[in-house]
């Protein structure tokens, strides 16, 4: 079994789903010639030529738009957007119309398109290039939000989404492009949207997390003493929420971390600490503790990294709360 990067894993994925599925195109700013800007789809304009890994003008609405066409005429759209900052041009074609057409035409059509999107902070990009907007999306009903940590979910996770019926938001961590390896099987497999992975078990504690800070708060179960035994969920998906699997970790440990790169307010962290409280309540030892980013605009290369929640500070609102 290979050892791939995340990058390595979403181009097999996307390769076998066009070799697989003539449906299946890939369009926007530099993806075919250039390979997209962290060459993600390398090689695949010349493979399948410039037809079906399409460069786009430099158009956020029109790409989203024109795969919405795409899709409701019975393609399978692969959207990118190169970074998550530049969502904001696309938001009104993503929330007005992809995520309300089947609901507009009562299941007459459907939307079956995947928004890849480089997501999150830690490669010291520039302004608007390392935001955290899932829970804006979210936020919007007919909207799926999957983000992977790993290589191995992200080929499973976007296999998936790709053959979702459904408008799928596929946000793809930058900082662990590259920085991670491990092995992915080279046969197409699937991954269930919606479902919660257990990355660690544990008696005492749960986290709760997603993309890039999976690792560090592997980093932070390394800082604290031997005898604490902490629960790690990676969510692997914003939207739909695998509560179950959420409820389960903290009706067993009684206590619940939640780690986030996003800014504080109104943010996914904020809802699954009021589903916990919900519905976890009478299990609960301590107050549901958040480690995220701050409410404001991130900043340039020199501050990001004191933006971001590290191994640190999690492993410190893990500490509080188990002396809660």
């Amino acid at each position: 079994m290979p050892q791939m990067t995340l990058v390595q894993a979403i181009t097999t994925a996307l390769d076998q789903e066009m070799a697989s599925d003539p449906r299946v195109v890939c369009l926007g700013e530099d993806v075919g010639v250039n390979g997209g800007v962290f060459r993600v789809t390398e090689g695949l304009q010349k493979k399948y030529g410039p037809e079906r890994v399409i460069d786009t003008p430099l158009s956020e609405s029109g790409i989203i738009g024109s795969s919405i066409g795409l899709a409701i005429a019975g393609m399978r759209p692969v959207p990118e957007i190169q970074f998550e900052g530049f969502l904001g041009p696309a938001y009104d074609q993503l929330v007005n119309h992809a995520a309300r057409f089947r609901n507009r035409t009562r299941g007459a059509f459907t939307v079956p398109m995947v928004v890849r999107v480089p997501w999150g902070g830690g490669i010291h990009a520039p302004e608007f290039h390392s935001d955290s907007p899932e829970a804006i999306y979210a936020h919007s009903p007919g909207l799926k939000v999957v983000c992977p940590s790993t290589p191995y979910d992200a080929k499973g996770l976007l296999i998936s989404a790709i053959r979702d019926p459904d408008p799928v938001i596929f946000f793809e961590p930058k900082r662990v492009y590259r920085s991670y390896r491990e092995e992915v099987p080279e046969e197409e497999y699937t991954i269930e949207i919606g479902k919660a992975k257990v990355v660690a078990e544990g008696s005492d504690l749960t986290v709760v997390t997603w993309g890039a800070s999976v690792f560090q708060c592997l980093g932070a179960l390394d800082q604290l003493p031997e005898d604490v035994s902490v629960e790690l969920i990676d969510l692997r998906t914003i939207h739909p929420l695998d509560l179950g699997t959420i409820a389960a970790s903290v009706q067993k440990t009684g206590r619940c971390v939640i780690v986030q790169e996003a800014p504080r307010t109104a943010s996914m962290s904020s809802e699954i600490s009021s589903l916990v409280q919900e519905t976890c309540f009478l299990h609960l030892k301590a107050p549901v503790q958040r480690v995220t980013g701050f409410d404001t605009i991130m900043p340039y290369a020199k501050l990001e990294l004191e933006y971001l929640p590290d191994a640190k500070r999690i492993a410190e609102a893990v500490v509080a709360t188990l002396a809660y």
